[in-house]
């Protein structure tokens, strides 16, 4: 099987700094699983994950399908872990298209063996709809692992590529059809392709996950760029890109909706004796959780998940 996530290789390595961030405790996203414990301190579930412990082991980082069958099997156990095969994340996405746009068929039609036929015409929007709308339609994946609702360079139940990029189903390989569809010019292509990746969220608990998504993120930029303009982008490019993807990216307990493995996070705490008096317990050495963060790219500016939940 073809080598799915090679985080040693271009582009990968010339951003693994920022694809490790975690823009909402201004450190690096953490393991968040005892899965690589077995390498020493440095890959423990609340150690902060290293760009140069990674590539001394650049194997370690791979997809699902490519784990061992006992690895797969523990993280099943452990955090009910499992991925979804593209048919069915073409057949979810295909029913939010059909709301959206009022009718069937419009990326691609299913077959009864789990198939799909690319539908080749230009996609066509229904009055009052334009497609900068479309493309600026805020889409969020919960628990993303891999993240192939959003993007679909290979299905992650059989590790098979998925090629040309027109036959993809993610709902941002959807938007990027969008876009080479309406537009002609290099700086119009590249102003809604990033807005395209600016209206696509996801978030995960386990570090290794998070990164596996940033990178199938990224390489779909990749993928796409170079199909439509036949060259690579620039360093400062893939800089802007890897940042935003970290952003939109994010490291979260689902369920509290802050960083895994701190502490309660409480918005009004109460103070207790320790507090009063400025004494530590030297018995809880677990650091409050961190709410999580992400970004409004059209407002310019971040706020809590937590908060746009209340909204």
């Amino acid at each position: 099987m073809e080598k799915l996530i090679d985080i040693s290789s271009y582009p990968v390595a010339n951003v693994l700094d920022l694809l490790l961030q975690d823009k909402s405790t201004k450190k690096n996203i953490i393991w968040a699983t005892d899965t690589y414990e077995e390498y020493g301190e440095g890959f423990t579930d609340k150690v902060q994950m290293d760009a140069n412990a990674l590539l001394r082991r650049t194997d370690i980082i791979r997809p699902r399908i490519q784990k061992s069958l006992e690895a797969q099997a523990q993280r099943t156990r452990k955090k009910a872990e499992v991925f979804t095969p593209a048919w069915l994340c073409n057949r979810m996405n295909n029913h939010c298209d059909e709301d959206w746009f009022g009718r069937t068929g419009i990326f691609n039609t299913e077959n009864e063996d789990h198939t799909w036929i690319v539908t080749e015409r230009k996609i066509e929007f229904p009055k009052r709809k334009k497609w900068q709308h479309y493309v600026d339609s805020r889409r969020l994946e919960i628990t993303c692992g891999e993240a192939p609702y959003l993007v679909s360079r290979y299905d992650v139940s059989t590790g098979e590529l998925i090629v040309p990029p027109i036959r993809r189903i993610g709902m941002l390989d959807r938007k990027l059809r969008i876009v080479n569809e309406n537009t002609d010019t290099y700086e119009d292509w590249l102003k809604w392709a990033i807005r395209a990746f600016e209206a696509s969220y996801g978030y995960e608990y386990q570090g290794d996950n998070v990164l596996i998504a940033r990178i199938n993120l990224l390489l779909t930029f990749l993928d796409y760029y170079d199909e439509r303009w036949e060259r690579l982008p620039d360093e400062k490019l893939l800089q802007q890109m890897a940042n935003k993807i970290a952003w939109n990216i994010w490291q979260m307990d689902g369920l509290k909706d802050t960083v895994p493995l701190g502490k309660p996070y409480e918005e009004y705490k109460q103070m207790s004796l320790f507090d009063i008096f400025g004494i530590e317990d030297e018995n809880d050495d677990t650091p409050e959780a961190v709410p999580c963060r992400i970004f409004n790219w059209r407002s310019n500016a971040s706020l809590k998940f937590m908060d746009i939940k209340e909204m």
